[in-house]
């Protein structure tokens, strides 16, 4: 029979709490591990989508410049550059006969309080809308301010008034104090 005697001069030492610990930090570090190699596989992934789709979308606009390269050059084309021309000339043309000027006398009739008249009317057509050339003229100054302040306040169709000049009539026998040019914009809605 063999009996187990410790001869040494110190006891035996386990290192089981060393072990268990570096069986857990192992454990933990080789979870962590996978949790990262996942991470970095998915963000691989992600990564090779996205060059993917910034390719196509690359080719995409590639293909979208060569086709306005290509409408470019056949609008720039004389032919077409005159067909252009006559069809914006027509287009104006149809635009200017479309707008209803005498709406918009009626509007500046609405608004045009006592002891003022108008002397002339200068309009012009801007993309659907009507820049006017007003010059009247104004009995006195409160006639004046009506009216100033029914083009600005009280008018839903006339807008961005600017003062062009103020002056006296040169004739006495017109009645008039002053004399007033503004422009304004006319909007058909």
């Amino acid at each position: 029979m063999i009996l187990g005697v410790n001869l040494a001069t110190q006891p035996l030492e386990t290192h089981r709490r060393f072990r268990v610990f570096s069986v857990a930090a192992g454990a933990i570090a080789a979870v962590a591990f996978v949790v990262l190699a996942w991470r970095v596989y998915a963000l691989r992934q992600a990564e090779t989508a996205f060059r993917l789709e910034n390719a196509s979308t690359s080719r995409e606009i590639e293909r979208l410049n060569e086709q306005r390269e290509e409408l470019d050059r056949f609008f720039s084309e004389p032919e077409n550059a005159r067909l252009h021309d006559r069809a914006s000339f027509i287009n104006t043309l149809i635009d200017a006969r479309s707008f209803n000027w005498t709406r918009m006398f009626m509007d500046l009739e609405k608004v045009l309080p006592i002891g003022v008249h108008i002397i002339s009317i200068e309009p012009k057509q801007l993309n659907g809308q009507a820049s006017v050339k007003l010059v009247f003229g104004a009995a006195n100054d409160e006639a004046k301010n009506k009216f100033l302040h029914a083009l600005e306040e009280q008018s839903g169709a006339f807008s961005h008034l600017q003062l062009v000049g103020v002056r006296t009539p040169t004739q006495e026998t017109s009645g008039d104090q002053v004399i007033i040019e503004l422009t304004v914009i006319y909007s058909r809605a």
